[in-house]
């Protein structure tokens, strides 16, 4: 053991209830946000530098975390995104040869606070039966009271809009400029695995600030647009939900990814809700509706879209359901080149069943364009 002795930490949820651990590196430290657990047993790196996770305190469920170290080029963003880690046993040493740096090492350069030792199966059992809710996470574990009143200062998930503080601020290139097609992408939270996916189908992609109007990523006179993923209560969003639906009033070919799927639900009139506990890991199975084959998928997302509404739409069909609770994990529009799905087809932690889905989406351009 690296650290014979280290400092005591405590989780404290919302409700008032407290789990207890260890803080990471022996380091002090206090942390807030909504916690929530992954299932996936590998890819903790790509987890921590979604956008999407944006200030949400993770709980890994897998019991050891550390074990592979990190290297650079497995990020899905420049800087980490969550607000904190709570694991069972971390790893101090790795042993792969590719690492550039231990896990330590890693949030130790990105300033992360992370606790172990936690009971973590006891904490993921008490969030599903009780639901995602604000927590904390520190070492000021005889000022409880204090944590308390901070806690209740942080603001529920339900109604934030997080996409700004994760979306780029000015308009950027990715690709090869001499690529076959141009994609206007409005980055609501963008993962890097997408921009590969899409760049690796010969496109070049103009990525837009999270409000900008549909006439401005029209500039780029592109041959499709496509609504990334993303942090966050999708309702606040209404630039970006405009956006869709001067996209879809203009016949426009249009994927949306996760946030960017409910975004357009939005632009379609069909409400979001926030899950009770939500979608977050690597093994979700989906029924697609259309070819009746199912498909392991990698998901992220805490909010969902309204079936019964969206079943009511005369607009929309489901095309994929989510076979755990049968939510709606896909949708097309009617007569348009416009769908989207719920869950993350770049992500591929072995399972390659949604990739397909990029496939579709210039299928879409090329048909359009004959």
């Amino acid at each position: 053991m690296k650290y014979q002795t280290r400092k005591k930490a405590l989780i404290l949820l919302s409700d008032g209830t407290v789990f207890h651990g260890k803080a990471v590196g022996n380091k002090e430290g206090t942390a807030f946000g909504e916690v929530c657990f992954n299932t996936g047993m590998t890819g903790y790196q790509e987890i921590f530098t979604d956008p999407s996770y944006f200030g949400q305190l993770m709980v890994t469920t897998n019991a050891h975390i550390g074990n592979y170290g990190t290297a650079s080029d497995e990020i899905e963003s420049e800087t980490v995104k969550i607000s904190g880690l709570i694991c069972k046993n971390f790893s101090y040493n790795y042993s792969r040869p590719e690492a550039d740096l231990s896990l330590e090492e890693f949030l130790d350069k990105n300033k992360l606070f992370a606790i172990s030792d936690v009971d973590t199966r006891a904490l993921v059992s008490y969030i599903r039966d009780n639901g995602a809710m604000n927590a904390v996470i520190s070492t000021d574990v005889d000022n409880l009271d204090e944590l308390k009143k901070k806690l209740a200062e942080v603001p529920s998930m339900e109604g934030l809009e997080l996409a700004s503080k994760v979306s780029t601020k000015e308009p950027y290139f990715y690709g090869d400029e001499n690529a076959t097609y141009k994609i206007s992408a409005l980055d609501i939270g963008i993962k890097k695995n997408i921009l590969r996916n899409l760049a690796k189908r010969d496109a070049y992609i103009k990525v837009y600030p999270y409000n900008s109007s549909y006439e401005a990523m029209q500039d780029f006179n592109p041959d499709g647009y496509f609504i990334s993923n993303g942090p966050g209560d999708p309702e606040p969003l209404t630039e970006a939900i405009n956006t869709a639906k001067n996209i879809i009033a203009n016949n426009e070919t249009l994927f949306g990814i996760c946030l960017g799927h409910q975004v357009i639900a939005l632009a379609n009139g069909i409400s979001t809700y926030k899950m009770h506990n939500g979608h977050r890991g690597i093994n979700h199975p989906i029924m697609n509706l259309v070819t009746g084959k199912g498909e392991i998928t990698s998901q992220n997302h805490g909010f969902a879209i309204n079936r019964e509404e969206t079943e009511a739409n005369d607009n929309v069909e489901v095309t994929h359901v989510h076979l755990n609770d049968k939510t709606v994990a896909g949708i097309k529009m009617k007569d348009k080149n416009i769908f989207s799905v719920q869950y993350h087809p770049e992500a591929s932690p072995g399972p390659h069943d949604a990739d397909y889905l990029f496939d579709q989406f210039f299928d879409m351009i090329k048909s359009k364009a004959n």
